[in-house]
């Protein structure tokens, strides 16, 4: 899932680096740094199609997502709506709402019908966080320390070796076979459509038995963690005062499509906290509460696998240390770690052999995604045997050079090398808008020679590569190969100055005056903005309001007027 949100976070930048260029002159009011929550998870749960939105899309970003994964409310119940009322007045403007999205005035029109309830909900999140941090105030200047954090260990995660993920078809494979998730539907469909439920105990004694033996359990002890996790899984939700209902597409289960398969499973993850051990003594059971996440994570700090043994010694006298109760608790609860193993097992998150517990591939990736949900920061890439030539370029921007190239080593032994050249130059050429992929895909199948000419050849054909191919198959001196153009050397200084533009104005400033003195910027001005780069409108609106020249000002305006007319 990491991987699927660190993708869609790529293909979107591009486009929202646009829309931050474009939002000063257009949409003046706006706040263009509010959009990127909502863009992302509409292309993560809504459409895979970034520019595709229809009526609908926004009430169920805006309300059902957005109070989810808003870092500031405030800010967001001030300028959110009004940025997506700007964002779409952007995509339609420059041609990027697709077809098939409803007009852009119905879409302003649902926008408007949204947004006092998008208000609500943010100032909701609001009086909630108010009353949180009262509370903490009460409760002194200092947090108590749970059992389960993660933050103690924060500096021994981030020093960990590279963890490497599934891909996604994989994880959604196991997340099929899940038990819990399995015992959670069919505890959903025995509930059906319109059950009533008790105030004091939501099922009878006699309803109990029926939906234990319907599911196949051994006994009651685990069902109404089941009945939670229903909940949790979107399975089963309220319908009325006293009843509830199974939802639609829950026979479904397991679904074919991996990312809803996947997405179900993670909205259960945070039910592990369900695997920690209850007793008949409330505080003696608060006493152990966090008891599944602290094994997780000392599993994860031991390379992904450690022993019971090792964890009953270590985890007993760290819960005596939480809680005085502690000691009580740890020997009231017979073997604490049973139900936390059982409900980790039963989830899929890990294995048990002998004396071992390891984290499973699919343990593995949720724990990570635990993790970055507390932005504690951890080493996590795809595996190499499971990376495409897409993900080796996205994560290549964020590493060191010395880095990127022992990954690219690593990624190039497992494939022929003008198999390599092909799979980089095909996937740059899937994502025209992003010029640092380009880029990077040139330089490293610049790296491999000989090998890459078929590649390169084939890469002519298209017209964000060709430029690159022309250049290196020139260098070559491959017979057949065209050499170089103005247009294709236009090209090249649009795709830095885009890459340079993404750093920050010095940096995008800097790369300006690299052309050369002022004259020289004006006359590659005046013939640059025939070039049909995806980022060119953009680019001439920020030089014209970067560049400390009049005269480079004054030039990048004409060239916009010129290349938004067509002349």
């Amino acid at each position: 899932m990491t991987d699927r949100i660190e993708a869609a976070a790529a293909e979107l930048r591009p486009l929202l680096q646009e829309f931050i260029l474009w939002a000063p002159d257009n949409a003046p009011g706006s706040d263009p740094d509010l959009i990127g929550p909502v863009a992302l998870w509409h292309r993560l749960e809504a459409r895979k199609d970034v520019g595709l939105w229809k009526r609908g899309d926004l009430r169920s970003v805006l309300l059902e997502r957005m109070p989810q994964v808003v870092e500031d409310p405030d800010a967001a119940a001030d300028g959110m709506v009004q940025a997506v009322r700007a964002y779409l007045t952007f995509l339609s403007a420059t041609g990027r709402l697709s077809p098939g999205s409803d007009p852009l005035p119905r879409l302003l029109a649902e926008l408007d019908d949204v947004e006092d309830d998008f208000v609500d909900a943010m100032e909701d999140m609001i009086s909630e966080r108010d009353w949180d941090e009262e509370e903490d105030e009460l409760d002194g200047d200092e947090e108590d320390e749970s059992l389960g954090d993660f933050e103690p260990f924060a500096d021994e995660i981030g020093a960990l070796p590279t963890i490497r993920l599934r891909p996604d078809a994989e994880l959604a494979a196991a997340a099929r076979e899940v038990t819990l998730v399995r015992q959670a539907r069919d505890l959903a469909l025995w509930v059906g459509t319109g059950r009533k439920v008790g105030e004091q105990t939501l099922l009878s004694d006699d309803e109990v038995d029926e939906a234990v033996r319907t599911i196949g359990l051994p006994d009651a002890g685990n069902i109404w963690n089941l009945w939670n996790l229903a909940i949790d899984l979107e399975f089963l939700a309220p319908d009325g005062n006293d009843t509830v209902s199974v939802d639609s597409d829950t026979a479904a289960w397991p679904f074919d499509d991996d990312e809803d398969v996947l997405d179900v499973w993670m909205l259960g993850l945070h039910s592990i906290d369900y695997g920690d051990p209850e007793l008949d003594d409330d505080d003696l059971t608060l006493a152990l509460s966090g008891l599944t996440r602290a094994l997780l994570v000392r599993v994860l700090l031991n390379g992904g696998s450690r022993s019971l043994t090792d964890l009953r010694e270590e985890l007993a006298e760290a819960v005596a240390e939480y809680d005085d109760l502690g000691p009580d608790a740890w020997s009231a609860a017979g073997d604490p770690l049973a139900p936390v193993v059982a409900w980790l097992t039963g989830y899929g998150m890990v294995t048990v052999e002998g004396d071992d517990v390891t984290l499973t591939p699919l343990g593995t990736e949720g724990l990570v995604h635990m993790l970055d949900d507390e932005d504690i920061e951890i080493d996590a890439r795809p595996a190499i045997d499971a990376m495409t030539a897409l993900d080796l370029l996205s994560f290549s921007a964020d590493m060191s050079e010395e880095e990127a190239d022992e990954e690219f080593a690593a990624w190039l032994a497992l494939r022929d090398p003008a198999e390599a050249a092909s799979e980089l130059l095909k996937a740059a050429a899937e994502e025209e808008s992003d010029a640092l992929v380009r880029v990077q895909a040139a330089s490293l199948v610049g790296s491999l020679g000989e090998a890459a000419v078929p590649a390169w050849l084939e890469a002519l054909k298209e017209p964000s590569l060709r430029p690159y191919a022309a250049t290196h198959l020139t260098q070559m001196e491959v017979e057949e190969a065209p050499e170089p153009t103005q247009a294709d050397t236009h090209w090249l200084i649009l795709d830095m100055w885009t890459i340079s533009a993404g750093l920050g104005r010095p940096e995008f400033v800097s790369s300006l005056h690299d052309i050369g003195p002022a004259p020289t910027l004006v006359g590659l001005l005046d013939v640059i903005w025939k070039i049909p780069h995806p980022h060119l409108e953009e680019l001439l609106e920020a030089i014209g309001d970067a560049h400390p020249d009049r005269q480079v000002g004054k030039a990048a305006k004409r060239a916009l007027f010129k290349a938004r007319s067509g002349r």
